[in-house]
């Protein structure tokens, strides 16, 4: 019965679009979160005085991690911690400015490179699955086009697992990036970093930061599904 087939393709197709709406409003509400908050907070300085770059190394310092470099990077929320040199690099409006955002951000990487120095088994996950996830962004969409031009369930197939693979490292970064921020608000509080309500400003920046992977994670998910409705699609005409 063709009928069906094509019955299913069409309300999977209308489920897809029914949630992609509200993912799209959330990614695009928590990259607004983000510019909005890291805006406003890096025209506040805090109480203390200190930069990113000092925070940083407040962090590091309290968790007893002292091997590892801290460097400044060009553009605008581009800092990030990397275990290839064991260097934290930090963007212009952090690295010496004094400002809440400034040392919100700082604490969030040197919480990744505390992360790696504790050995914390989802960073270790997380480290050991990007040689297949580089791979298979980059092979997935040329199986998956292939897959739809020849109609081949094999190929099909086979950019759908490789798609995945994308998808299973932005879940696994979830916890990484929550437990990063957890460590630099913890050290932030506990070493006196920041004041009263700059802790909450600090708090606001590091949340709406998480809120993009969470978007990030939920639209790859939902384009994964996409592809595997496709599949049992075909299968069904096939049989049909």
């Amino acid at each position: 019965m063709p009928y069906y087939a094509y019955g299913n393709a069409y309300s999977g197709d209308m489920i897809y679009f029914i949630l992609l709406i509200p993912v799209m409003i959330l990614s695009l509400w928590a990259q607004f979160q983000v510019s909005g908050n890291f805006r406003k907070y890096s025209q506040v300085r805090c109480t203390r005085g200190l930069t990113g770059a000092r925070a940083a190394e407040a962090v590091l310092r309290a968790h007893g991690v002292f091997d590892v470099g801290i460097r400044r990077c060009a553009g605008n929320l581009t800092d990030h911690y990397d275990p290839r040199d064991n260097c934290i690099y930090l963007s212009d409006p952090v690295y010496d400015m004094a400002t809440i955002a400034a040392v919100g951000v700082a604490c969030h990487e040197a919480g990744h490179a505390v992360q790696y120095a504790e050995d914390y088994f989802p960073i270790r996950v997380r480290s050991a699955v990007i040689p297949a996830t580089q791979f298979g962004s980059k092979f997935s969409f040329i199986a998956l086009f292939l897959g739809l031009m020849f109609n081949s369930q094999s190929l099909l197939l086979a950019g759908i697992v490789l798609f995945s693979l994308t998808t299973f490292f932005q879940l696994v970064t979830l916890p990484v990036e929550f437990n990063a921020s957890a460590r630099a608000i913890r050290t932030i509080e506990g070493e006196g970093l920041l004041n009263g309500d700059e802790i909450t400003g600090a708090k606001k920046v590091l949340r709406a930061a998480a809120l993009t992977y969470v978007a990030a994670l939920l639209m790859s998910a939902l384009q994964l599904m996409r592809y595997v409705l496709i599949f049992m699609s075909r299968n069904d005409r096939r049989r049909d």
